[in-house]
């Protein structure tokens, strides 16, 4: 006889839980499950968070962990995942996979932090770079790690000061935020401007979680 045919629904994680972090418009934070949501209950006890941020895209995901200790911030790893243009959508968005996979496994961040999508006039290229960023939501997501979500304007007007920065002052801004870093590419500078923005905004969204648990 098989076993209690409702089983397997008790064991599917509540639905994701989308939140709105207070006064800042441009960011969301995705919570799979509340017991699942490691990382801030560890900000509780004052323990450095570490922080994996990610720029998702399809030819060159970049990733930069950093690690938040207060108001100090040190820079962990950066590095970015490519794929071939002349591979499959398939087979590309699961080489994102795998890698992201690999650096959650060596690093062990607490939160995520992921750039929103910006639609621009090609949509095809809109919805590659959709998908991409489907992937880079998941693997942490299924890893337990929150993920918040924050528009390129607001990461600018954190890193730089104005939401409108270029590519330039971004990796400038990192090098005095972070001396220790050294991304190799502009995909990996983002992903750690992605992390410290999280790490300057996160404060605000942990206190909201912990009046809600």
């Amino acid at each position: 006889m098989p076993g209690d045919p409702n089983a397997i629904m008790r064991k599917i994680p509540n639905p994701a839980m989308v939140e709105s972090f207070p006064g800042q418009p441009g960011t969301r934070i995705s919570v799979l499950g509340r017991g699942r949501a490691r990382g801030y209950q560890r900000s509780m006890g004052r323990h450095p968070i570490r922080i994996l941020g990610i720029d998702p895209g399809l030819r060159r995901t970049g990733w930069g962990l950093i690690e938040s200790d207060g108001n100090r911030l040190i820079h962990i790893a950066c590095g970015s995942l490519e794929t071939s243009d002349r591979a499959g959508l398939s087979i590309r968005l699961l080489a994102i996979h795998d890698g992201l996979i690999s650096v959650i496994e060596r690093y062990r961040p607490h939160e995520a932090a992921v750039e929103a999508t910006f639609v621009n006039s090609n949509a095809a290229a809109t919805l590659k770079l959709g998908q991409a960023r489907g992937i880079a939501m998941l693997v942490p997501a299924k890893a337990g790690l929150t993920v918040a979500e924050y528009a390129p304007n607001v990461v600018k007007k954190t890193v730089v000061g104005a939401g409108h920065g270029e590519k330039t002052q971004i990796r400038m801004m990192i090098g005095v935020l972070l001396p220790k870093a050294d991304p190799k590419s502009e995909d990996a500078a983002d992903a750690l401007a992605i992390a410290v923005c999280h790490a300057h905004h996160r404060t605000s969204v942990v206190r909201r979680y912990a009046a809600q648990a």
